[in-house]
């Protein structure tokens, strides 16, 4: 299980230089680095994406999770909990900016939380890893992370190292629960669900540079059911 810890690792120390290094970040680095960020996922949802082996299948999958997760209501359940979540962190660490408003520190935190924890990439990552043995997206994310958690720390301070602890769990969780499911799954199967998790990472970058702001975690429950919706394609078209 080395992706999640590599990510949370990432997270930690992203934030940790963020907060000792906020005044010497340049603001046109600050303001400019997310839409490098959101390119990049862009870019690895791609790749992924075109894995797809059975396409009518894919497309049903995202339709029916979109649904599922809009009746619901996860992106608004995931938002009170990342509300609760920052109202803990801010009893044992002060915020970096304290001018901030609070409305605008909340909306930041809540998406770090969003892209950290809960985001496509991180939940396929470690769903891959966990079938596959390979932590390569995982990684690749943690290179993402550690430069995304240092450029909002500089104005979050160390609150933002403290979301490594939900994302480290989450992932675990993921990572476990995926090792099990492997012996029943066939290599259309997996190429279908990395295909579903490349669309999703491919939003998330969206979202990263503030283009769209997707409802990814809507989007999750598209993961957990690709695999049996590709199964039943293959079974009646053969």
């Amino acid at each position: 299980m080395l992706g999640p810890f590599v990510n949370a690792a990432a997270i930690i120390s992203g934030s940790i230089i963020g907060t000792l290094f906020h005044k010497k970040i340049p603001e046109s680095m600050k303001e400019r680095m997310p839409m490098v960020f959101g390119l990049a996922s862009m870019g690895i949802g791609l790749s992924m994406a075109i894995k797809v082996q059975t396409l009518p299948a894919v497309v049903l999958a995202l339709l029916l999770g979109a649904i599922l997760g809009e009746i619901a209501q996860l992106e608004k359940s995931i938002k009170r909990f990342a509300t609760l979540l920052q109202s803990i962190i801010e009893k044992v660490v002060a915020p970096q900016n304290h001018s901030m408003e609070q409305n605008a520190y909340m909306d930041r935190f809540i998406s770090l939380l969003i892209l950290f924890s809960v985001s496509g990439t991180g939940i396929f990552g470690a769903m891959q890893e966990g079938m596959t043995g390979d932590p390569s997206l995982l990684i690749v994310k943690s290179f993402l992370d550690c430069l995304t958690a240092a450029i909002f720390a500089t104005t979050l301070g160390l609150p933002v190292a403290m979301l490594a602890i939900p994302q480290v769990l989450l992932q675990a969780i993921l990572y476990f629960s995926a090792s099990s499911v492997m012996p029943l799954t066939t290599p259309t199967m997996i190429d279908d669900f990395s295909a579903v998790g490349g669309l999703l990472v491919f939003a998330t970058g969206f979202r990263i540079c503030g283009a769209i702001d997707f409802p990814l975690s809507n989007l999750l429950p598209s993961l957990v059911i690709i695999m049996p919706i590709s199964a039943f394609w293959l079974s009646i078209m053969g």
